[in-house]
């Protein structure tokens, strides 16, 4: 019987105890279930925990770990760790409800998502559902179904979203991985606002069924304790599913393999505002400049320079408001009575664009991704601050008046990059006076996941990531 608090452990460090018999899948299954009996009444990270599948997975998990010691019988890379799936994200055998009251949870749940199974097949510990807003509509995480999801730092403050149970999740111990979706930013706000690693790999990386309503700016991905794990699990989610056509072909890579090989010499770009970001909280400017001080000093070329676009904000609100819309005029009546304020809001909004102008957003859109493919070839890294404030007060759905600036204007570097579809990650780089976390993001060219994953991992190996006392 392991000493270790098994609820604090990365995932890489759950595998090694695993392979040395110091824990047990078991035993790190029951101490996680244990702490989220405890915690999860206090942050509402969860929606559905199913303590006894997620026994059975372990005991499962347990056996392969046994038979691996005593015959060198193969195990999957994160066999065993304990994982959550965002209730955006379908999971046979329980419902997916989006965070939504207009979905009936009493009808067959038959269908894994890509993500899911992978998940499965690699031997995770599957434990439930995190939190959402209704179909993950904002950057952060309250809806009429499941209430209001709070920051393991601070409880009066929010998570951020739309990931912010999977966030508020694994910043309180409550299973080291998790899967989140990204459609402006929902993997990295929550993520930088709970002091975690939060990766959106490139557009296709990860495969995805049903796509999103939200479409091509809607991305999956790996929200974790530490880089290793987020490498750990691109590497079982990546692989390919004929389910998503957008899909990218097979990847060889092995995003283990060279983590540790450091920064000397890339070309990096940093931008603290870039270029129209006027209201980035003091401290966290002055944390990014002292993480990019680190960069510098782990032997990067970093030269201060702002890529060279204008705010895209009604780029991405724009399109995010049509689908808004369209998944609400797909509602009946009944159940558009039941749905949250803010998404109604942005559903209205969605209804008032034109044919001439949505062609005219994906047109932007596309100067916009075309532009940063050619200023990547500059560069091999652009870092930023991940988002522009501390995570702000909790509040119910429906406290603030919808529109642009307020649905995102405070996260103005992060949609920018669902637009262009690049790989970016944020990682933490410290904490505010009052106790919060700030993050650092760092977005690599198309493609570019391990290199961005290789430089997280460097700045990461000299910046230690606090844990907040819940």
């Amino acid at each position: 019987m392991s000493t270790t608090d098994l609820t604090q452990c990365t995932a890489h460090e759950l595998v090694q105890l695993y392979r040395t018999a110091q824990a047990s899948p078991v035993e790190a299954t029951q101490a996680v279930l244990s702490r989220i009996e405890r915690v999860n009444p206090q942050i509402n990270a969860f929606c559905l925990v199913d303590a006894d599948r997620a026994l059975a997975s372990a005991r499962a998990s347990e056996a392969r770990w046994q038979a691996h010691r005593s015959t060198g019988a193969a195990v999957g890379e994160i066999d065993g760790v304990p994982t959550s799936i965002k209730d955006l994200i379908l999971t046979q055998g329980w419902p997916t409800l989006r965070g939504s009251r207009t979905v009936d949870p009493n009808q067959p749940w038959e269908v894994d998502a890509p993500v899911t199974a992978r998940l499965r097949e690699a031997g995770a510990v599957l434990l439930g559902k995190t939190t959402t807003p209704e179909f993950g509509c904002k950057g952060e995480t309250n809806s009429p179904a499941t209430g209001i999801t709070r920051n393991p730092w601070n409880l009066n403050h929010t998570p951020g979203g739309s990931s912010g149970g999977a966030a508020a999740a694994v910043a309180a111990g409550l299973g080291p991985l998790a899967v989140g979706t990204d459609g402006a930013g929902s993997v990295r706000i929550p993520a930088a606002f709970c002091g975690n690693v939060g990766h959106k790999p490139s557009f296709g990386r990860v495969p995805a069924y049903p796509l999103s309503p939200f479409g091509s700016v809607a991305h999956l991905g790996p929200h974790t304790l530490s880089v290793r794990d987020s490498a750990m699990m691109m590497n079982v989610l990546k692989k390919p599913d004929a389910r998503d056509w957008t899909s990218l072909p097979p990847d060889a890579t092995d995003y283990t393999v060279g983590l540790e090989d450091g920064i000397r010499g890339l070309r990096i770009a940093y931008s603290p505002t870039l270029g129209y970001a006027q209201n980035v909280h003091p401290e966290i400017a002055a944390s990014v400049a002292q993480a990019v001080q680190k960069l510098q000093d782990l032997g990067a070329h970093v030269e201060q320079v702002d890529p060279g676009f204008e705010d895209p904000l009604d780029i991405t609100t724009g399109l995010w408001f049509l689908g808004a819309y369209s998944v609400w005029s797909g509602l009946n009546a009944q159940q558009q009575s039941l749905v949250d304020p803010d998404f109604h809001a942005e559903a209205q909004l969605g209804a008032q664009l034109s044919a001439q102008q949505v062609q005219q957003l994906h047109q932007r859109r596309g100067v916009l991704g075309s532009h940063m493919r050619q200023f990547m070839q500059r560069y091999d890294l652009l870092v930023t601050p991940s988002v522009s404030i501390p995570a702000f007060e909790a509040r119910p759905a429906g406290t603030v008046p919808m529109d642009p600036v307020s649905m995102l204007g405070w996260t103005p570097f992060s949609y920018p990059f669902n637009l262009t579809q690049q790989p970016a990650i944020t990682v933490p780089c410290g904490l505010t006076k009052a106790g919060l976390p700030m993050g650092l993001q760092i977005v690599g060219p198309m493609f570019g996941d391990a290199l961005v994953l290789r430089a997280a991992r460097a700045y990461e190996s000299v910046q230690p990531v606090p844990r907040p006392n819940i």
